[in-house]
Protein backbone atom coordinates (compact mmCIF):
# COMPACT_ATOMS: atom_id res chain seq x y z
CA UNK A 1 0.00 0.00 0.00
CA UNK A 2 0.67 3.53 -0.95
CA UNK A 3 0.12 6.73 0.94
CA UNK A 4 0.67 10.39 0.28
CA UNK A 5 0.27 12.90 2.88
CA UNK A 6 0.70 16.52 2.22
CA UNK A 7 1.85 18.91 4.74
CA UNK A 8 3.48 16.31 6.54
CA UNK A 9 6.22 17.81 8.00
CA UNK A 10 5.08 18.50 11.12
CA UNK A 11 1.69 18.35 13.48
CA UNK A 12 -0.59 15.80 12.72
CA UNK A 13 0.75 14.91 9.54
CA UNK A 14 3.87 14.08 10.67
CA UNK A 15 2.25 11.97 13.28
CA UNK A 16 0.32 10.09 10.64
CA UNK A 17 3.23 9.79 8.05
CA UNK A 18 5.07 8.25 11.35
CA UNK A 19 2.61 6.02 11.87
CA UNK A 20 2.39 4.51 8.65
CA UNK A 21 5.91 3.84 8.17
CA UNK A 22 5.81 2.26 12.21
CA UNK A 23 3.36 0.03 10.25
CA UNK A 24 5.95 -0.72 7.90
CA UNK A 25 3.59 0.74 4.90
CA UNK A 26 5.02 2.63 1.98
CA UNK A 27 3.92 6.26 2.74
CA UNK A 28 5.68 9.66 1.38
CA UNK A 29 5.11 13.24 2.61
CA UNK A 30 5.39 16.72 1.48
CA UNK A 31 5.96 20.00 1.86
CA UNK A 32 8.02 22.88 0.46
CA UNK A 33 11.56 21.83 1.45
CA UNK A 34 11.25 18.11 1.60
CA UNK A 35 14.36 16.89 2.60
CA UNK A 36 15.19 13.62 1.76
CA UNK A 37 13.91 10.03 0.88
CA UNK A 38 10.29 9.59 1.15
CA UNK A 39 9.52 13.27 0.70
CA UNK A 40 8.81 15.05 -2.17
CA UNK A 41 8.93 19.23 -2.64
CA UNK A 42 5.15 20.65 -2.70
CA UNK A 43 3.35 23.47 -2.46
CA UNK A 44 -0.15 23.08 -2.82
CA UNK A 45 -1.03 26.77 -3.45
CA UNK A 46 1.59 26.80 -7.10
CA UNK A 47 -0.23 25.06 -10.03
CA UNK A 48 3.35 24.67 -11.30
CA UNK A 49 4.90 22.89 -7.80
CA UNK A 50 1.53 20.48 -8.14
CA UNK A 51 2.37 19.89 -11.35
CA UNK A 52 5.96 19.16 -10.71
CA UNK A 53 4.91 16.89 -8.17
CA UNK A 54 2.80 14.78 -10.17
CA UNK A 55 5.63 14.34 -12.72
CA UNK A 56 7.87 13.27 -10.16
CA UNK A 57 5.21 10.79 -8.83
CA UNK A 58 4.93 9.51 -12.22
CA UNK A 59 2.54 6.26 -13.05
CA UNK A 60 3.06 4.76 -10.03
CA UNK A 61 -0.41 3.51 -8.38
CA UNK A 62 -1.86 5.53 -5.26
CA UNK A 63 -3.51 3.97 -2.65
CA UNK A 64 -4.39 6.86 -0.62
CA UNK A 65 -3.79 10.65 -0.79
CA UNK A 66 -4.71 12.29 2.51
CA UNK A 67 -4.89 15.97 2.29
CA UNK A 68 -4.00 17.58 5.20
CA UNK A 69 -1.83 20.69 4.51
CA UNK A 70 -3.59 23.71 6.16
CA UNK A 71 -3.40 27.35 7.74
CA UNK A 72 -5.28 29.58 10.20
CA UNK A 73 -4.39 32.77 9.33
CA UNK A 74 -7.01 34.52 10.83
CA UNK A 75 -6.49 33.32 14.42
CA UNK A 76 -7.73 35.68 16.51
CA UNK A 77 -8.57 38.68 14.49
CA UNK A 78 -11.85 40.57 14.30
CA UNK A 79 -14.00 41.87 11.63
CA UNK A 80 -12.22 45.16 11.30
CA UNK A 81 -8.32 42.66 11.00
CA UNK A 82 -9.27 40.71 7.97
CA UNK A 83 -7.84 41.43 4.80
CA UNK A 84 -8.55 40.35 0.66
CA UNK A 85 -5.31 38.82 1.51
CA UNK A 86 -6.05 36.72 4.16
CA UNK A 87 -9.28 35.26 2.47
CA UNK A 88 -7.17 34.66 -0.85
CA UNK A 89 -4.06 32.69 1.51
CA UNK A 90 -6.72 31.00 3.72
CA UNK A 91 -8.54 29.75 0.55
CA UNK A 92 -5.66 29.07 -1.35
CA UNK A 93 -4.10 26.14 0.95
CA UNK A 94 -7.38 25.04 2.29
CA UNK A 95 -9.68 24.62 -0.50
CA UNK A 96 -7.37 25.30 -3.82
CA UNK A 97 -4.73 23.23 -2.85
CA UNK A 98 -6.84 20.84 -2.17
CA UNK A 99 -8.60 20.27 -5.22
CA UNK A 100 -5.38 20.83 -7.39
CA UNK A 101 -3.70 17.74 -5.45
CA UNK A 102 -6.54 15.53 -6.25
CA UNK A 103 -6.85 16.85 -9.43
CA UNK A 104 -2.79 15.97 -10.13
CA UNK A 105 -2.87 12.74 -8.33
CA UNK A 106 -6.42 11.46 -9.42
CA UNK A 107 -4.98 8.83 -12.46
CA UNK A 108 -2.45 6.91 -9.73
CA UNK A 109 -5.84 6.35 -7.07
CA UNK A 110 -7.79 5.49 -10.10
CA UNK A 111 -4.60 3.01 -11.10
CA UNK A 112 -4.99 1.84 -7.47
CA UNK A 113 -8.79 1.54 -7.13
CA UNK A 114 -7.61 4.29 -4.26
CA UNK A 115 -9.21 6.49 -1.65
CA UNK A 116 -9.23 10.11 -0.47
CA UNK A 117 -9.01 11.99 3.21
CA UNK A 118 -9.94 15.17 3.07
CA UNK A 119 -8.55 16.53 6.70
CA UNK A 120 -11.38 19.28 7.20
CA UNK A 121 -12.35 20.47 11.25
CA UNK A 122 -15.44 20.38 13.07
CA UNK A 123 -15.09 24.34 12.48
CA UNK A 124 -16.72 23.59 9.36
CA UNK A 125 -19.72 22.37 10.50
CA UNK A 126 -22.95 24.63 10.92
CA UNK A 127 -23.83 23.30 13.89
CA UNK A 128 -20.65 24.38 15.15
CA UNK A 129 -20.75 28.24 15.05
CA UNK A 130 -19.57 30.14 18.21
CA UNK A 131 -18.06 33.30 16.05
CA UNK A 132 -15.13 34.30 15.18
CA UNK A 133 -12.41 32.42 12.63
CA UNK A 134 -14.81 33.60 10.32
CA UNK A 135 -12.07 32.95 7.23
CA UNK A 136 -10.94 29.36 8.43
CA UNK A 137 -14.53 28.15 9.30
CA UNK A 138 -15.50 29.07 5.67
CA UNK A 139 -12.36 27.53 4.26
CA UNK A 140 -13.12 24.09 5.74
CA UNK A 141 -17.24 24.50 5.22
CA UNK A 142 -15.49 24.94 1.58
CA UNK A 143 -13.51 21.87 1.71
CA UNK A 144 -16.25 19.49 3.33
CA UNK A 145 -18.75 20.42 0.68
CA UNK A 146 -16.22 19.60 -1.73
CA UNK A 147 -15.50 16.71 -0.48
CA UNK A 148 -19.04 15.22 -0.18
CA UNK A 149 -19.18 16.47 -3.77
CA UNK A 150 -16.20 14.81 -4.94
CA UNK A 151 -17.77 11.32 -3.25
CA UNK A 152 -20.71 11.44 -5.38
CA UNK A 153 -18.84 11.57 -8.78
CA UNK A 154 -16.02 9.20 -8.19
CA UNK A 155 -18.04 6.78 -6.46
CA UNK A 156 -18.55 5.12 -9.74
CA UNK A 157 -14.69 4.91 -10.48
CA UNK A 158 -14.48 2.65 -7.51
CA UNK A 159 -12.80 5.56 -5.17
CA UNK A 160 -14.08 6.13 -1.40
CA UNK A 161 -13.64 9.86 -0.47
CA UNK A 162 -14.17 10.75 3.60
CA UNK A 163 -13.55 14.06 5.23
CA UNK A 164 -12.66 13.93 8.73
CA UNK A 165 -12.21 16.14 11.78
CA UNK A 166 -8.72 15.42 13.66
CA UNK A 167 -10.21 16.67 16.82
CA UNK A 168 -8.77 19.29 19.57
CA UNK A 169 -4.57 18.91 18.74
CA UNK A 170 -1.92 19.58 20.44
CA UNK A 171 0.31 21.78 17.36
CA UNK A 172 0.79 25.14 16.46
CA UNK A 173 -2.65 25.33 15.05
CA UNK A 174 -4.33 23.70 18.28
CA UNK A 175 -2.32 25.11 20.99
CA UNK A 176 -0.40 23.42 24.24
CA UNK A 177 -4.03 23.26 26.68
CA UNK A 178 -5.68 21.19 23.21
CA UNK A 179 -7.32 18.11 24.51
CA UNK A 180 -5.29 15.35 22.39
CA UNK A 181 -1.63 14.48 21.39
CA UNK A 182 -0.71 14.29 17.70
CA UNK A 183 -0.41 10.91 18.10
CA UNK A 184 -3.57 10.34 19.49
CA UNK A 185 -5.60 11.93 16.67
CA UNK A 186 -3.19 10.17 13.97
CA UNK A 187 -3.70 7.31 15.34
CA UNK A 188 -7.56 7.37 15.53
CA UNK A 189 -7.42 8.95 12.03
CA UNK A 190 -5.64 6.09 10.25
CA UNK A 191 -8.40 3.72 11.31
CA UNK A 192 -10.74 6.01 10.36
CA UNK A 193 -8.81 5.85 6.67
CA UNK A 194 -8.66 1.91 6.61
CA UNK A 195 -12.85 1.80 7.29
CA UNK A 196 -13.41 4.53 4.66
CA UNK A 197 -15.36 2.53 1.27
CA UNK A 198 -17.65 3.00 -0.97
CA UNK A 199 -20.10 2.47 1.51
CA UNK A 200 -19.05 5.23 3.58
CA UNK A 201 -18.06 7.06 1.06
CA UNK A 202 -18.52 11.25 1.85
CA UNK A 203 -18.86 10.45 5.38
CA UNK A 204 -17.58 13.53 7.27
CA UNK A 205 -16.29 11.88 10.48
CA UNK A 206 -14.54 12.74 13.72
CA UNK A 207 -10.47 11.03 14.60
CA UNK A 208 -12.66 8.66 17.21
CA UNK A 209 -14.77 7.42 14.82
CA UNK A 210 -18.12 9.31 15.19
CA UNK A 211 -20.40 10.64 12.25
CA UNK A 212 -19.82 14.63 12.44
CA UNK A 213 -23.24 16.62 12.00
CA UNK A 214 -22.80 18.72 8.66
Amino acid sequence: MTTLITGANRGIGRAMFEGYRDRGEKVIGTHRDAPTTDWMRLDVTDPGSVAQMAKDFGDTPLDLLVCNAGVFLDRGQSVADLTADIWAQEFAVNVTGVFLTIQALLPNIKAAGGKIAIISSQMASDTHAPGGSYVYRASKAAVLNFGRNLAADLKDDGIAVGIYHPGWVQTDMGGSSAAITPVQAAGGLLDRFDDLSLATTGCFKTWDGEDHPY
